[in-house]
């Protein structure tokens, strides 16, 4: 497998795969990726999934006029959003960045319309990645290295921004406004449970609130509408016989094959930051004995790995129980369950696409 420049990968000492399996199965847990922060910078970019997205492929639902009047404003945003910072020159002061938020349910296209703003803008003067993305950004480089990177843009945006660690979102909001001092333009979203509206104000509300000196320069634009990934995609379908998979993973040279235990024991000795160079060359992803996941904190880097996943188009076959058992019901009402909705809408479609290659 060929691997970008700026990444390599280490086998780990030990292994509890067999190793006539090994050799014929790659696995992602052989794989301990390494990535620079040089990497991390240039990864800014908008996903392969949405790699070819802009407003004139985004299809509103005329069901839903909110969809049609977030591209409107997020077209006239394209066309005045301004140079910021050093770019305004010494003596010339300038325009007040643009700031949109943009608040809707799974599925409704808001990550397609962010997409599509940072293309309009031009993917060499804008800054794309997912709340976590930055997050991790920050730890690597640290703070002020990240502002300096990121003030060299015209637009960041940040999709999926999350609530639900005070910590990092207080991080993001001293980011974000050292960012529009600088006359940096900023563009969000975040998801609210499908059919609770009430519920989907309150959090755009509540992330007001949470970058309090920015506030008032953030524009909300709701997006209304049913999951897309849905209306296609059955999510809560059986998993496929362990054979079926193991079957399909050996005829092609860029599929893995992993127990899905041991993968999810991978992901806790591997930083989040490098889910995207663990699945570097790969094409086809095959899990075996998919059940439950025990505990939240491993609950939340299978999301990471299945966002990761969903951003390059790789298919997966899921066997043993399918995605339909992978959160408990508990999880599913709790603080996380935004995530874990967004990991089974996702899935759900890289199950199909992983089912359609069988035939």
């Amino acid at each position: 497998m060929t691997l970008p420049d700026g990444a390599h990968l280490v086998a780990p000492a030990t292994a509890r795969t067999e190793p006539s399996e090994r050799h014929m199965l790659p696995s992602l847990t052989e794989r301990r990726p390494v990535v620079t922060s040089d990497r991390l910078l240039a990864e800014l970019v908008p996903p392969r999934h949405f790699a070819d997205a802009s407003f004139d492929s985004y299809v509103p639902d005329a069901a839903h006029p909110s969809q049609r009047a977030a591209v409107e404003r997020l077209r006239a945003a394209a066309r005045t959003i301004p140079s910021g910072g050093r770019r305004a020159g010494l003596f010339r002061k300038a325009a007040e960045p643009v700031a949109v938020y943009l608040d809707g349910g799974f599925g409704v296209g808001k990550t397609h319309l962010l997409t599509a703003l940072a293309h309009a803008v031009g993917t060499h003067d804008s800054a794309y990645g997912t709340f976590v993305e930055y997050t991790n950004l920050v730890g690597a480089l640290g703070f002020l290295p990240t502002v300096e990177a990121l003030a060299t843009r015209r637009l960041v945006c940040i999709d999926e921004f999350e609530l639900d660690d005070p910590g990092d979102t207080v991080l993001m909001s001293r980011l974000l406004r050292e960012l529009t001092d600088r006359g940096v333009s900023l563009a969000a979203t975040s998801n609210t449970l499908p059919g609770s509206l009430g519920e989907g104000r309150f959090a755009a509300d509540d992330f007001l609130r949470e970058i309090q000196a920015l506030a008032a320069r953030f524009e909300v634009l709701r997006v209304d509408g049913d999951d897309y990934r849905h209306r296609a995609v059955v999510t809560d379908a059986d998993g496929l016989g362990e054979d079926t998979v193991r079957a399909a993973v050996a005829t092609r040279p860029d599929a893995t094959l992993d127990d899905f235990e041991q993968l999810l024991d991978h992901l806790a000795t591997v930083h989040p930051s490098r889910y995207g160079a663990l699945l570097d060359g790969v094409g086809l992803v095959g899990l075996t004995g998919i059940g439950p996941v025990p505990t939240q904190d491993v609950a939340l880097r299978l999301v990471v790995l299945v966002d990761r996943l969903y951003d390059r188009d790789v298919p997966v076959l899921l066997g043993g129980a399918g995605e339909q058992a992978l959160f408990s019901a508990e999880m599913l009402a709790g603080g996380y369950r935004k995530k874990y909705y967004r990991a089974l809408s996702r899935l759900g479609s890289l199950a199909a696409d992983g089912a359609a290659l069988l035939g």
